[in-house]
């Protein structure tokens, strides 16, 4: 089965900031090109930290209130330095958690949630920067059509990969909903079918009606 990959849903020519970037132009950066985070690269574009809309409210979040109804914002030592900094470097949240081309969409969507980001910048082989995905971008997959979800299940999973035939097992798909029916040979072919659907790209979920042909012969004289 062919999966999407970062390379194919990554946003590519990607706009970064360097080191001594100031607050001014990384708010001028994020409003010009409609973005909400922009990679901080070294001197051989190599990502080294991001800054997000998050760490550039720390200023704001550290002033007082003008109208005196909220009491002064407690910081922590690092959102403190934050909210004082000048420059990318001291407004980075770093090191770059960052993503390979030929990763997944599964192992693009764990690493955002294991280090509690929107986006991860992408680097090649040398470690230079060569787009950046979001959530939003992962989330693409799910816009694919029905039909081609059905064909994908019907033609890779159950003909090429499993070797079944394809007028055993019926498949419907609905706004990517997908159900199994009919027969397969073995019992243990079943998860193996459901895990392999759920694998496709755009599947929001799979329920079957799914029986092995070996069961309906189980304790059946000779």
């Amino acid at each position: 089965m062919l999966h999407q990959m970062v390379g194919d849903l990554m946003t590519t020519g990607v706009v970064s900031v360097r080191r001594d970037t100031g607050f001014k132009d990384i708010v001028q950066h994020l409003a010009e090109h409609n973005i909400t985070a922009v990679p901080v690269v070294d001197d051989q574009g190599r990502p080294i930290g991001v800054v997000s809309e998050a760490d550039l409210l720390r200023k704001q979040e550290s002033q007082a209130d003008p109208g005196g109804h909220l009491a002064a914002a407690h910081l922590l030592p690092a959102e403190r330095a934050k909210a004082h900094a000048l420059t990318a470097e001291g407004l980075m949240s770093s090191p770059a958690v960052t993503a390979r081309p030929q990763w997944s969409v599964v192992e693009a969507a764990r690493a955002m949630a294991r280090h509690h980001v929107k986006r991860l910048p992408v680097v090649d082989d040398a470690g230079h920067l060569v787009g950046i995905i979001s959530r939003g971008d992962l989330l693409h997959v799910f816009l694919r059509r029905d039909p081609t979800i059905r064909e994908e299940i019907m033609t890779d999973v159950l003909t090429r990969t499993l070797g079944l035939d394809p007028g055993t097992v019926t498949v419907q798909v609905a706004e990517g909903r997908v159900t199994l029916s009919g027969t397969v040979p073995q019992e243990s072919l079943i998860p193996i079918t459901l895990r392999l659907s759920e694998s496709v790209d755009g599947v929001v979920d799979v329920t079957h009606h799914l029986h092995a042909e070996t069961a309906g012969r189980a304790g059946t004289p000779r």
